[in-house]
């Protein structure tokens, strides 16, 4: 029996095809966040209700601020870039995949000392073609994890020493040892499961406390776990059913963002669920962490 039971709100109707990796940037007071299949880009200004979209020309997993500047690190279908906010110029940094056609950057997130890890997978098959990528501030690549299948959500421990990472597909939450001078990982096992007949494991987010709130695929929630005992807290019921990532923003952190997807919906289950593809927003009792930055 979950503890509580909390309902997100609509704040914007976006109908994105496959919204995702929501970052709340402090400095601007926005919500960074993305339309993978739609390509775009957008920051959402909850004060003016504004949404600000970049377009570009190709599938984008992930978007970050860099610490310096107000420009953006992308984890784009065709590998990492830099993103000039001003003039909109891509400036192209890796492609780990290039030999890898149907393979494309999935979410993405850095960690406390600016490195902007990202993953892949594959477009048309579920085969473990996937893997889980580093890119330090000095803009050195290395890859961390192989044989990943669809490469998602990631989170780190409130004093930096667990790394959390998904692949959808196995329907787990795994839990590495981290050491945060090198960024290395190690001791991999699971600390949570999501039950059967509930969608898969997309993207997660960190509270202050470190519980693991992990948005469910398929699953009409946003799910809260205790990673120590793999009980699960309670759930965020969503309006739709695919939904994809979450982020807590807002000037005190205590706002958790919510993004969905649409792509795939027939007629009658848009019907059912016409803001899917929306921003959603629910004000839980927890506060999270302030995003962590590219320091490159």
């Amino acid at each position: 029996m979950e503890a509580w039971q909390l309902t997100a709100e609509l704040i914007l109707d976006g109908k994105a095809a496959l919204g995702e990796g929501p970052v709340w940037d402090h400095r601007s007071g926005r919500l960074l966040w993305v339309d993978i299949e739609g390509m775009r880009i957008h920051h959402y200004d909850p004060v003016l209700g504004t949404n600000r979209s970049i377009q570009l020309d190709q599938r984008v997993g992930a978007a970050v601020p860099r610490a310096e500047g107000d420009g953006l690190v992308l984890a784009l279908e065709h590998g990492f870039h830099l993103l000039d906010l001003a003039t909109e110029r891509l400036t192209k940094l890796a492609d780990p995949e290039a030999g890898q056609p149907e393979n494309r950057f999935n979410d993405g997130k850095c960690d406390e000392a600016g490195r902007f890890w990202a993953g892949t997978m594959n477009r048309k098959s579920s085969g473990p073609t996937g893997a889980l990528y580093c890119l330090e501030p000095d803009g050195t690549l290395r890859k961390a994890i192989d044989g990943v299948i669809c490469s998602n959500g990631l989170g780190w421990s409130p004093d930096g020493r667990t790394m959390y990472y998904i692949d959808s597909p196995t329907k787990q939450v795994v839990a590495y040892d981290y050491e945060p001078t090198a960024g290395a990982i190690s001791n991999r096992r699971t600390v949570v499961t999501i039950p059967e007949g509930e969608g898969v494991p997309d993207g997660m987010a960190v509270d202050r406390q470190g519980m693991l709130w992990v948005a469910q695929w398929g699953g009409w929630r946003v799910s809260c776990w205790n990673p120590q005992t793999g009980e699960r807290l309670g759930f965020v019921r969503v309006p739709a059913a695919q939904t994809t990532s979450c982020a807590f923003g807002g000037p005190d952190w205590d706002e958790l963002y919510i993004t969905t997807a649409r792509t795939g919906l027939s007629e009658e289950q848009l019907a059912q669920q016409p803001h899917a593809g929306g921003l959603f927003r629910v004000k839980p009792d927890v506060k999270g962490s302030p995003a962590c930055f590219y320091g490159g």
